[in-house]
């Protein structure tokens, strides 16, 4: 195994010697001020909030939860169309409403048109 060759200190990497600069060359804090920054006693205007403007046609997935259940792998093999699931909410208790899989709200389901839909009675705001 070959060690790595280390540049001797006296000597550059590009070959040429090297030569301690005098003393007087090297730059002191006397030489150049350092720039201070402007301080102002008027508080300077925060930026605004971005706006949601831009976030308006973004498109989340939103579910109504009725109730879920568990079930052993073999009563869900013999599953078929007239099986019965029981859930573990019953009739008339709220529906969770879920947007991309948080549950942000809960309701009473409802008809409208022919179609199920959700009146909301609890809407969660997020802790800040």
């Amino acid at each position: 195994m070959m060690d790595a060759i280390q540049p001797s200190p006296e000597i550059d990497p590009a070959g040429e010697p090297l030569t301690a600069a005098p003393s007087s060359a090297l730059p002191t804090l006397d030489d150049a001020p350092l720039p201070v920054p402007a301080v102002s006693a008027q508080p300077q205007p925060t930026a605004e909030p971005p706006s949601l403007a831009a976030l308006s046609g973004v498109t989340l997935t939103v579910q109504a939860i009725i109730g879920g259940a568990s079930l052993p792998i073999a009563d869900l093999l013999n599953v078929q169309a007239g099986s019965i699931i029981e859930l573990d909410r019953r009739v008339g208790e709220p529906v969770d409403l879920a947007v991309n899989g948080r549950v942000i709200a809960r309701g009473e389901l409802v008809l409208v048109d022919g179609a199920m839909g959700l009146t909301l009675t609890e809407v969660f705001r997020p802790e800040r």
